[in-house]
């Protein structure tokens, strides 16, 4: 059993997703995939995850970006037939060097609009963005932090004041296909541990601990998640700022 272990920290350690060309995610290094279920209150604030599914483990696999494959998470070649168009748009990430911020009394908020998945843990107790000003109290910093770390696509970021350090949650590296069945739609994929992800021409993106996928196909960022999967019914709460 010691053996087994060894080789999965060695596959583990080796962990990639590659962005194929008008194609699948290709993930190589064991990484887990598992499915899991946004759990909301009526009005769609988001309260926990349920963990659904966890798929056999591979050492690689195919996870499907066009949005239509009928072995969701994982592409079954329908991107062939429907003549995907993948282009990465990402381009430098620049935006990742330019967040909103705001600072309250003992942490600051980084926050990046444009890769919001549409989550909504951070719509609990009134907004994170009403919350960080009353930061000096214990009870609210705790809810801040746990509406922030559980942001799948690393939009929200938490800066401790004092230090200057950044405060991110200890996650090992796994990938996620979200549902969100309060919005009727399949969310993108979560993707935790800080995992490699290369472009279809060999570039690396910038690495982070949380991140959120396309799934849907039809993201303006791909092959990062913008919520074009949010259906525009929802619109009104997708952004409670």
């Amino acid at each position: 059993m010691a053996k087994k272990k060894e080789t999965n920290d060695a596959e583990m350690t080796s962990a990639k997703i590659k962005v194929s060309k008008n194609g699948p995610y290709l993930v190589s290094g064991g990484v887990p995939v598992s499915k899991q279920t946004l759990i909301t209150d009526t009005e769609g604030t988001t309260l926990s995850w349920r963990e659904d599914t966890k798929y056999q483990r591979q050492e690689k696999c195919g996870l499907c970006r066009c949005g239509h494959s009928k072995n969701k998470p994982y592409c079954d070649g329908t991107h062939l037939k429907i003549g995907f168009d993948g282009t990465e748009m990402a381009d430098d990430e620049s935006y990742l060097d330019n967040p909103k911020k705001i600072i309250g009394p003992t942490v600051g908020l980084l926050d990046i609009e444009e890769i919001c998945a549409s989550a909504r843990f951070c719509h609990r107790a009134g907004g994170i963005w009403n919350l960080i000003e009353k930061s000096d109290k214990a009870e609210i910093k705790k809810t801040i932090l746990e509406e922030a770390f559980e942001c799948p696509s690393g939009r929200l970021i938490i800066r401790d004041k004092k230090t200057g350090s950044i405060m991110e949650p200890n996650v090992e590296k796994s990938i996620v296909a979200i549902e969100d069945p309060w919005a009727g739609v399949g969310g993108p994929l979560r993707v935790h541990g800080c995992i490699p992800i290369e472009s279809a021409d060999g570039k690396v993106y910038r690495i982070r601990n949380r991140v959120t996928l396309c799934r849907c196909g039809k993201s303006q960022n791909k092959p990062f998640c913008d919520s074009s999967h949010y259906p525009e019914e929802h619109e009104h709460i997708k952004d409670q700022k």
